[in-house]
């Protein structure tokens, strides 16, 4: 079967976006790390496991020291990576997925890799096979708890730019790792056009690759595409004309913060068709935007439909991220479903490292 990608390019039509050759880069772990490892692009140490190897897995976890991550090879809904505290935890992950098939037959091949000790940053690049332009860095929350506690979800907040990437930083990320990217699939006959999601711990040791997703990411999205000073179009339409001029990307002056607004019981089970009410007081203030995660349109309104229902974006020109921290939990306190539940420190961690520089 051929990706949507790959049947507009056959009828002669413009799409934005990799071929499913291209995307494989985020369908599998294994791949991934293949490729990261053929072409010099710093990731963590790894091994890979098919399903007929799951004893030597066991074995292989039994030697590595902890926390550890175990990685389904293929997409599993954003839960499919499991941070291990203990050995006992990452064998019954481990049998989880590969014999219990948690995550169907995603799990049947997983990654085992070392635990990175840094904080966690999003780089996106949108490209056209050649050229590349890097977008704002972003940095998303994913655990569900404050203080990046509990378990990992699809991300419940993130901001951007993210004060964790310095300029010398990014210059360091795309010559290591977002080039390389490019040139690489090109090599390997699998040219990648559309956006490009590299998901980074920035080590003592420098920045390394968590995963690649083959799409704008979410929440990160919904901070980094409201800086966009130029129509997302015109961008789009440039990269399907292999014509990406990085002089036509700008960016507003400003800092944007995502806080998403989850249903009581995510990332576990959770209860849908809460009645949804005060999205039109959060319009209030000027710089608020609302993504619609989780929700439908029945006849007496809005309801949930979802775990993570909305996301609530807002802008603080100037550069003021504490500014657009404040904006964005002003319009949260207006909005109510029932089970409503959201982290109240996104963004902190970008606070104190600024306050920290300034000092």
């Amino acid at each position: 079967m051929e990706g949507i990608v790959d049947l507009f390019m056959r009828h002669g039509l413009k799409i934005f976006g990799p071929t499913k050759a291209a995307a494989t880069l985020e369908g599998s772990k294994v791949f991934a790390k293949q490729f990261m490892k053929n072409h010099n692009i710093p990731t963590a140490e790894w091994r890979s496991f098919d399903l007929s190897e799951r004893y030597e897995a066991r074995r292989y976890l039994a030697e590595q020291p902890m926390p550890i991550v175990i990685k389904a090879d293929r997409l599993a809904g954003g839960k499919g990576a499991v941070i291990c505290e203990t050995k006992d935890e990452a064998l019954e992950v481990l049998d989880q997925m590969m014999e219990k098939k948690i995550f169907g037959t995603a799990g049947e091949r997983v990654v085992i890799e070392e635990f990175m000790v840094g904080e966690e940053a999003s780089v996106f690049a949108v490209t056209d096979g050649k050229s590349l332009v890097t977008l704002p860095p972003a940095q998303d929350h994913r655990r569900i708890l404050d203080g990046d506690q509990g378990k990992n979800t699809g991300g419940m907040g993130s901001y951007a730019p993210a004060a964790v990437i310095t300029d010398d930083l990014m210059d360091r990320i795309e010559s290591s790792i977002v080039r390389p990217t490019i040139v690489g699939m090109a090599k390997e006959r699998r040219e990648y056009m559309g956006c490009l999601y590299c998901g980074l711990v920035i080590t003592e040791g420098g920045p390394k690759v968590v995963e690649f997703n083959s799409r704008f990411g979410d929440p990160e999205a919904q901070v980094i595409l409201p800086l966009l000073d130029v129509d997302l179009v015109e961008v789009m339409i440039a990269v399907c004309g292999d014509k990406l001029n990085p002089g036509i990307v700008k960016f507003h002056d400003a800092s944007a913060v995502c806080v998403v607004m989850a249903s009581r019981g995510y990332p576990d089970s959770y209860e849908t068709g809460k009645p949804i009410y005060g999205l039109e007081s959060a319009f209030e203030e000027d710089g608020i935007l609302v993504f619609h995660a989780g929700t439908r349109l029945e006849k007496n309104g809005l309801v949930t439909s979802g775990g993570r229902v909305l996301g609530i974006t807002a802008l603080g020109y100037m550069d003021d991220l504490e500014g657009a921290i404040a904006l964005a939990y002003r319009a949260i306190e207006k909005i109510t479903f029932d089970g409503a539940y959201y982290r109240s420190d996104i963004g902190r961690k970008g606070i104190k490292r600024l306050k920290s520089v300034r000092a």
